[in-house]
């Protein structure tokens, strides 16, 4: 079985407005809500693709029910922990204007809460699978995914993480199965600013030489680079489309490349799996699915 874990969940309120104004009142020309957060992201894309999987985090208040609600009619299962003071977040995402949002902070989460996720963690078995994605909550611990690795530790569980700076270097010494950082990240963690493919190989090797089983670096319209565990080094130019909406393309890199792995256990076939799942989400409305994913994998292979 897939797990994702998304610690701070949210309902994704995403507009646009023509003709945009501040300091006036503006009218929303399309609306749309959906359940947010990179986790939920991997998890719907992996069921389009066909995959089951089971999504984990924290939900609070009615803002909660209705990302539970969303979840399900996705058909994916949801295992949420319910907290009951305070309300899980509203993002807002301006599509009229590329890369504005406004995003919630999401509800207080104790320690007995925390708890109670490692307990439904500790039930994962050998063969199974575990996403861990994205920021954690300001009160929640800054070793949670350490902690959780190191539970999981020696009991044939593979682990992903697609995560930033402290977050990421934290648990590069328990193995994770995969790591996804983009060449900016990446040029964040070693203090330098990296642009082509050829410039993250170095520094791809050095997480990977810290831990990380597998490297795969996006690139946006540069394209992507994986350094495999059997020694290939994989590089795919951006397949040619027209960016529509690029929230979310990153996450469905990662689900393109856990469906081809599971499906052929080949680095190269999981490698255009996850290039072509992330091209096909940025070119589309909404995050991928299977028929615009295998359109484009057919040109890169």
């Amino acid at each position: 079985m897939i797990y994702t874990v998304t610690f701070n969940p949210s309902l994704d309120y995403i507009v646009s407005v023509e003709d945009f104004r501040l300091g006036l009142t503006n009218r929303t020309s399309s609306e749309l809500i959906l359940p947010g957060g990179k986790g939920i992201n991997v998890s719907t894309v992996l069921g389009n693709l066909g995959l089951k999987s089971t999504a984990l985090g924290f939900v609070a208040g009615f803002t909660g029910e209705e990302i539970c609600r969303e979840v399900e009619a996705l058909g994916i299962k949801s295992d949420f922990i319910r907290i009951e003071k305070g309300v899980s977040r509203i993002n807002l995402k301006l599509r009229s204007i590329e890369g504005t949002e406004i995003n919630g902070q999401g509800p207080d989460i104790s320690e007995e809460q925390v708890q109670q996720l490692m307990e439904k963690l500790e039930a994962l078995e050998a063969g199974d699978i575990l996403v861990l994605a994205g920021s954690i909550p300001s009160t929640m611990p800054d070793d949670i995914y350490s902690r959780i690795m190191k539970m999981l530790e020696g009991r044939g569980v593979k682990i992903v993480v697609d995560a930033t700076r402290d977050l990421l270097m934290k648990v590069l010494e328990y193995r994770p199965f995969l790591i996804k950082p983009n060449n900016h990240e990446l040029g964040e963690i070693f203090d330098v600013e990296l642009t082509s493919r050829e410039e993250v190989i170095p520094y791809g090797r050095k997480l990977q030489e810290k831990g990380a089983l597998n490297v795969l670096i996006s690139m946006a319209g540069e394209g992507a680079v994986l350094i495999a565990e059997d020694g290939q080094i994989l590089e795919s130019p951006a397949p040619k489309g027209t960016l529509v909406n690029g929230v979310g393309a990153g996450d469905s890199m990662v689900a393109g490349f856990l469906a081809g792995w599971l499906k052929r256990k080949d680095f190269r076939h999981a490698f255009h799996m996850g290039v072509a799942a992330g091209s096909a989400s940025a070119f589309s409305e909404y995050l991928a699915k299977k028929e615009e994913i295998e359109t484009i994998y057919q040109t890169l292979v």
